[in-house]
């Protein structure tokens, strides 16, 4: 009898030959999986066997950015105000649980980046949906500053925190040559949530008040998204019998000494990464990751404030409206333009655009007293973040690799959540203490500019100290150790 044949990891057995009876025939021709692992595994072997799998798990990780909405600041924005009067709170209490709650949410998310190294992006993607959705479920239920308090919490660290950053993560285990134009893309979805959500909440916030608008949305969350990541979202392109961007790495001439397994048979960019104790010892991701969290608390508290920066410079709130237009639309032509930048580049003079622009554009807005220069803020505020996260999304596997991108990540994403926490107090004191935005102005058009001048520096660290790495854990181990001889 012919071996049993295999299909994109799946054993079939033999057909039974002519004459033989089908019931002494006991091995199944149907794919031996558990059965809540024989639905998905079929789907995706079906999808892969026409294109490359990572060109579906794009979308998927649109989906999940957008998903997060519930939880940005652009998402409960709408919220605040029916919030704060059906609770009884002030603006200064409000204000004040929003930044602790994101303070408090910033902490746990390495654990998350720990998780998805751990058990792999799918589980991960699972548990943060699940989660994300209880966590708008229990804000439809707070009651007074404590509650608010926990909703706040479980929504800046579930949301922004847990489902953005494993959306942010999920493309970096597919693509390496042409990340920096998905990266560019899946970024393009939180451009176009930043369009529609609000008028979105302003809608549901009518009809079924800010508590049933919160129940509304995370049941469709959980509903929605959670049976599409259970039936599609897959780990790394070796589980299908695939490679990274969709092509078959070079083999190498000779082994590279001692490497991980497979890595010695084949040059694909999956098998190899620098632990989180090696990369907070480079230059490049305190340049890096400090950018990252520079434009999280400068943007954050601009857009905190922009209503009163305005007022400020004889601007109404129409026109804060119309800066916000400007910079969404620049904001989403320039982050698919960064990300194809990325990958054609050199990262460093790009990172330095971005910060220089951020400075650049934080000076416009100080001058901002009519709407032509107030529009021209926000494009060019736009523009220098389009520009640095399109250059900086991909920079992170390129530079650390992937065995440990997700507690890399994890800290980076700690980092911004923090700064930008810290982005509304420290405008909000500075104003209280001297009557203006405009110290705080300065201050954040200057910033950037330093760290603009020390980007140009940034170089990856060398990869050979990543090699040196104990044993793979995890999902992962089993498909590199399959390669190894």
């Amino acid at each position: 009898m012919e071996p049993p044949r295999t299909n994109a990891g799946l054993t079939l057995e033999t057909p039974p030959s002519p004459g033989t009876s089908r019931r002494h025939h006991a091995p199944s021709r149907w794919p031996r999986r558990p059965w809540h692992q024989a639905g998905p595994a079929v789907l995706a072997d079906a999808v892969s066997k026409r294109i490359y799998y990572g060109w579906l798990m794009l979308p998927l990780a649109v989906a999940a950015l957008i998903a997060s909405s519930p939880g940005q600041t652009f998402g409960v924005s709408i919220f605040n105000e029916p919030m704060r009067l059906s609770l009884g709170l002030s603006h200064g209490e409000l204000a004040a649980t929003y930044t602790l709650g994101t303070l408090l949410g910033a902490l746990p998310i390495t654990l998350f980046g720990w998780f998805m190294d751990r058990h792999g992006i799918r589980r991960a993607m699972l548990l943060a949906v699940t989660l994300f959705a209880g966590a708008c479920l229990l804000t439809a239920v707070a009651r007074g500053w404590l509650g608010l308090l926990l909703a706040f919490w479980l929504l800046r660290m579930l949301g922004p925190g847990a489902l953005a950053f494993v959306s942010g993560n999920t493309l970096a285990y597919w693509f390496d040559r042409r990340l920096g134009l998905v990266e560019g893309i899946r970024q393009l979805g939180m451009a176009v949530a930043m369009a529609i959500i609000p008028a979105m909440n302003l809608w549901l916030v009518a009809s079924f008040g800010w508590r049933g608008s919160y129940a509304l949305l995370g049941t469709v969350i959980w509903c929605t998204l959670f049976p599409i990541a259970w039936l599609l979202y897959r780990n790394q392109p070796a589980e299908l019998g695939q490679h990274i961007d969709g092509q078959t790495p070079e083999p190498l001439a000779e082994p590279q000494g001692p490497t991980i397994p497979g890595a010695a048979i084949h040059n694909d960019e999956a098998y190899w990464g620098f632990t989180l104790g090696q990369t907070l010892h480079t230059y490049a991701f305190w340049i890096v990751g400090g950018g990252n969290a520079i434009f999280s608390l400068i943007q954050t508290a601009v857009f905190f404030c922009i209503v009163p920066i305005f007022a400020e410079r004889g601007l109404t709130d129409g026109d804060a409206a119309i800066m916000l237009t400007a910079f969404a639309i620049s904001l989403a032509v320039t982050q698919l333009a960064g990300g194809i930048l990325a990958d054609h580049f050199p990262a460093p003079p790009l990172l330095g655009l971005g910060l220089a622009g951020l400075g650049a554009g934080v000076g416009l807005l100080y001058a901002s007293h009519s709407l032509a220069v107030a529009v021209w803020a926000g494009v060019v505020l736009g523009a220098s973040q389009g520009i640095f996260f399109g250059t900086s999304q991909p920079l992170w596997p390129r530079y650390f690799g992937r065995r440990h991108l997700g507690k890399i990540r994890g800290f980076l994403m700690t980092l911004a959540v923090g700064s930008s926490s810290l982005g509304p107090l420290l405008a909000g004191v500075t104003r209280d203490a001297l009557g203006n935005f405009d110290f705080a102005l300065v201050v954040f058009a200057l910033a950037p500019l330093v760290m603009a001048a020390m980007a140009l520096a940034v170089a990856p660290p060398p990869r050979e100290a990543a090699e040196k790495l104990p044993q793979l854990e995890g999902p992962h181990a089993a498909t590199v150790a399959a390669s190894a001889p």
